[in-house]
């Protein structure tokens, strides 16, 4: 009797023990994986996931014996990555192209005409917008187009067509005169471009400020509508954040809004333009974080962009005499928002393309470093930089924002704006990086191609998709793969002070990752991926094989 007694509490101790071993409680196991932390170079098999944190992180067995889940996913043996991060993105831009008519694959001038034909039939709305046309791969389409084949097709309706940077535009003289152009004497910052004294047409950097009060404005339903496409395609390339880089007060109070009825489920690093009512929320509210929503910079415009040629150079363009580009923002201005930033505790994120204006704003990143070696000061886009800045990068705290397409892009008339003996300074990720120690990598969406896969391929191939050019352009500044991830996980996290939150998986932060359908790697051929479950806070939030 006492020898069954004793069996039976001996099967119900080891009964207990393995409850307790195994008993502890989660919502998710993820196991045969092949898991990046990228806070290291670890890779591990499984993972545990409560109330949207990971518990912890190991080989298959481990977690298996140790947790139970009511749901468990088989990777089947795929790569997974913490989220994505697209730290230079625009998706009030991109809500605002969707909404428009979209010349981004008009190969001609003709071509984007019947573009703008078809979309108004559709739409009849009073002021046609467009974005996205590039004159670069016209064909024999030299500088900017004029508007006489706008006016003729279009003599009666406002028409406005941006161009692929959004740094300039083509008007029709309906719309010239709606924005009474024939008033305006000169623009600060800014062109308006004519030919034999006449206009043309084309609008540069701040001239296009007189447009503002004449643009539509588009319904809530229907943005919030484009917003949803947005974000299903973000998460279908893995994306689950993206650093908004310059918003208007008008779109943060949007942003706002469809966070607060968790409409939006990406995290959203958003960038204030500095107007006078997102300074006064700044001033306010300081650092702020609503759910997915952070805001703790502002985002200046320094210069413009080369293709448009409002890009600041130390050097005169060679195809316009005696023209350096354009200062967007006067130097004391950005003197006084950067100590605006300081005393708030904000970051100041600077758009600076020539190598002019990046060494302007280096002064001023030099001064603020100077009173806080934490502030992480940015440079958005820096695709041109001398070396004397290059080696100052690190000295002064700077953290370098790139995208690699762009370099891949632009390769077609980069040359003939700059000329070749410029070309080192140009599109320099590997110096950058080698000087800087740290970069955030994005896409510059809707103006880049927002896949991640080809911003990866761009960055260490130095070509684009279709496999242009041939050898690379300026291959030599090509980086490494893992470096271009880690520029999309965890620099960029840091970038944005949220590496306590996401950017690397490992025990205590955001279970916030994608699991890729194929493995991530780049050859000498462009090989298409995408995401098969994309997770935020352990939420499924995108898995390819409902769509």
């Amino acid at each position: 009797m006492i020898i069954i007694k004793n069996k039976i509490y001996l099967l119900f101790l080891l009964a207990l023990l393995s409850s307790c071993y195994k008993g502890k409680k989660v919502d998710l196991i993820i196991h045969n994986a092949q898991i990046h932390c990228m806070n290291n170079d670890k890779i591990v098999q499984a993972m545990a996931i409560k109330n949207g944190k990971i518990v912890e992180i190991g080989a298959n067995q481990q977690i298996l014996n140790k947790y139970s889940a009511n749901k468990t996913i088989d990777a089947k043996g795929k790569e997974i990555y913490p989220g994505f991060i697209d730290a230079h993105g625009h998706i009030m831009s991109y809500i605002n192209q969707k909404l428009s008519v979209d010349l981004t694959a008009c190969t001609s001038y003709d071509e984007m005409i019947l573009k703008v034909k078809s979309y108004q039939k559709e739409n009849n709305y009073e002021v046609i917008i467009g974005h996205g046309w590039d004159q670069s791969i016209w064909g024999k389409q030299e500088g900017f187009p004029d508007n006489k084949s706008l006016n003729k097709h279009f003599p009666d309706i406002p028409v406005c067509l941006y161009r692929i940077d959004g740094h300039s535009a083509l008007l029709n003289d309906c719309m010239l005169d709606l924005i009474q152009i024939d008033t305006v004497k000169q623009i600060k910052g800014g062109e308006i471009i004519k030919k034999d004294n006449k206009l043309t047409g084309i609008l540069i950097d701040n001239a296009l400020s007189l447009l503002k009060s004449h643009l539509p404005k588009y319904p809530f339903t229907k943005k919030l509508s484009a917003l949803k496409e947005i974000e299903k395609e973000l998460l279908s390339f893995g994306i689950t954040g993206v650093h908004e880089a310059g918003i208007s007060n008008e779109d943060l109070i949007f942003l706002k809004s469809v966070i607060n009825k968790n409409i939006l489920s990406l995290n959203i690093y958003a960038m204030l333009l500095p107007d006078k009512k997102n300074i006064n929320f700044a001033k306010k509210h300081g650092i702020y974080t609503n759910k997915n929503l952070s805001v703790r910079s502002f985002k200046v415009y320094g210069d413009g962009a080369l293709g448009s040629g409002g890009a600041l150079l130390k050097e005169p363009y060679i195809n316009k005499l005696n023209y350096n580009g354009l200062l967007l923002t006067p130097i004391n201005e950005i003197k006084e928002l950067s100590m605006l930033c300081e005393q708030i505790g904000y970051q100041l994120n600077t758009h600076a393309i020539g190598d002019s204006m990046v060494n302007i704003i280096m002064d001023i990143y030099k001064e603020l470093n100077e009173v806080n070696k934490d502030h992480r000061s940015r440079i958005e886009h820096i695709q041109m930089i001398d070396q004397g800045d290059l080696i100052n990068l690190g000295n002064y705290g700077i953290y370098p924002s790139i995208q690699p397409s762009h370099a891949v892009s632009d390769y077609r008339w980069v040359e003939n704006k700059i000329g070749k003996n410029r070309l080192s300074k140009a599109y320099a990720y590997k110096s950058i990086l080698e000087n800087s120690g740290i970069i955030c990598v994005g896409s510059d969406f809707p103006f880049g191609n927002l896949n991640p896969f080809k911003t990866i391929y761009a960055g260490v191939n130095r070509k684009n998709s279709n496999e242009q050019p041939n050898n690379g352009f300026l291959p030599n500044e090509s980086i490494k793969m893992e470096d271009c991830i880690k520029g999309m996980t965890i620099w960029a996290a840091i970038s944005s002070f949220n590496e306590k939150e996401f950017g690397s998986i490992e025990k205590g932060k955001d279970a916030t990752f994608t699991i890729l359908e194929k493995p991530l790697v780049v050859s000498d051929k462009y090989l298409e991926n995408n995401a098969w479950k994309t997770f935020i806070l352990g939420k499924e939030k995108y898995c390819s094989d409902e769509f």
